[in-house]
């Protein structure tokens, strides 16, 4: 059998599906392409966009057919993507060539690894769960599967293990089964299992299955495909009800990393040890991770500010390679005693303040009332309680610990 390999590292291009025709919408889809379609007030592609951005994918290519004009006026006009601070790029196909055509035909614009989604349906789970999957030397794709009580729309995949074996398009017998919930990581290699003009779900991924060359993921998030009407008309108001979800906030410095003392090099940043799989945890969970973190090295004149978004984007990468992420970082460069004139006064983003957390809080659909705040020292907690949520200090190495108390908390809540 093959060896494993070291296959771990996150791609940062995510290919989003957009090109289907929608025909099961009819009217709806007559004159706009189903990722268009306004749920919850925006177009749901928003959805598929902000929830790519906040797993750290920069650089985003849609894939669009039918109608593709409205595609690229959406970009255009909504600046969606300097809102997000991501790169996101059109191809169109000038045929439709199905699912895997659509892919075969972009094959110059591909990553070795990248990430792929179906671009009518949202599944809300740690995406990235998909890079600690098993990967041998020869698998080409890692797929998402979820449990679906009715599978009959959807076909189901059928596993030995993480191994995928089969793809049905018809359940053999009746009750719940595994199928296919739109999120991937594909090698580029895929292509040479596809054709000009092909369905990934039809001919590529069954052939692939078959060859011995899928893993998979099992979750159980929360699904939607908006391919039907009735399943339209239930996202105005499950979207944005699953987007709002509980957030927790994290001191940097002594919380996920030793503090040794104004910390804005890499070679001087050191994880704790629990740190990582915590901050994994909550994203299983479902919950926002944010850092919060007063960097006063910047006011004292030690770094430059523009020292600390390399730093972050540094850890953000780190984590992604461990199927982890932070959604969102907050830093605050001022000081009341600054050696820097241009830094010395008091800010509202300056714990004990809680600014960093409001803000964040205006920008996301978080829910303080079930948030928390961790931090190592008493202006953590200052402003925590300032912005309204639950706040604990805690030793440095503690982080999981407290992770498993606030979600267990949590479980028993919702039970």
């Amino acid at each position: 059998m093959p060896a494993v390999t070291d296959e771990s590292s996150a791609p940062e291009q995510c290919v989003i599906l957009v090109g289907g025709l929608g025909t099961r919408l009819g009217a709806l889809t007559a004159s706009t392409p189903k990722p268009l379609l306004p749920v919850g007030g925006r177009p749901f592609l928003e959805v598929l966009l902000r929830e790519a951005a906040r797993f750290g994918f920069r650089r985003i290519l849609l894939l669009a057919g039918w109608q593709s004009d409205q595609v690229t006026s959406y970009l255009t006009e909504s600046e969606i993507a300097r809102e997000l601070g991501v790169e996101i790029d059109v191809k169109v196909e000038p045929v439709p060539a199905g699912t895997g055509g659509a892919l075969w035909q972009a094959r110059d614009a591909l990553d070795d690894r990248f990430f792929m989604l179906n671009g009518d349906s949202w599944f809300d789970f740690n995406w990235l769960s998909l890079v600690t999957a098993p990967w041998r030397t020869d698998t080409l794709a890692a797929i998402a599967l979820r449990q679906i009580d009715d599978p009959s729309r959807y076909g189901v995949v059928e596993t030995d293990g993480a191994a995928v074996r089969r793809f049905a398009e018809r359940p053999d017998r009746p009750g719940p089964a595994a199928v296919n919930a739109g999120v991937y990581l594909l090698s580029r290699s895929i292509i040479d299992a596809l054709t000009p003009d092909c369905s990934l779900e039809r001919d590529g991924f069954p052939r692939l299955a078959a060859a011995g060359r899928m893993t998979s993921v099992r979750r159980s998030g929360r699904f939607i495909d908006i391919g039907v009407p009735d399943d339209l008309a239930a996202a105005q108001t499950d979207v944005p009800l699953w987007r709002r979800r509980p957030a927790v906030f994290l001191d940097r410095d002594g919380v996920i990393n030793e503090d040794t003392g104004y910390v804005h090099r890499i070679e001087a940043f050191r994880w704790l040890p629990d740190a990582v799989e915590a901050i994994r945890r909550l994203n299983e969970a479902g919950c926002y991770v944010f850092v919060v973190t007063n960097q006063a090295g910047v006011a004292h004149g030690r770094y430059d500010e523009a020292e600390v978004a390399p730093l972050h984007d540094w850890v953000q990468a780190q984590l992604r390679e461990r199927g982890a992420h932070v959604d969102d970082f907050r830093f605050c460069p001022f000081h009341p005693q600054a050696a820097v004139a241009a830094y010395r006064r008091e800010h509202a983003w300056r714990k004990p303040a809680p600014g960093m957390l409001l803000d964040l809080a205006s920008r996301w659909p978080v829910d303080m009332a079930r948030s928390l705040m961790v931090g190592d020292k008493d202006i953590d907690v200052e402003a925590g309680v300032a912005a309204g949520v639950r706040s604990v200090k805690i030793a440095p190495g503690r982080l999981l610990r407290e992770v498993e108390v606030f979600l267990g908390a949590a479980q028993s809540a919702a039970s």
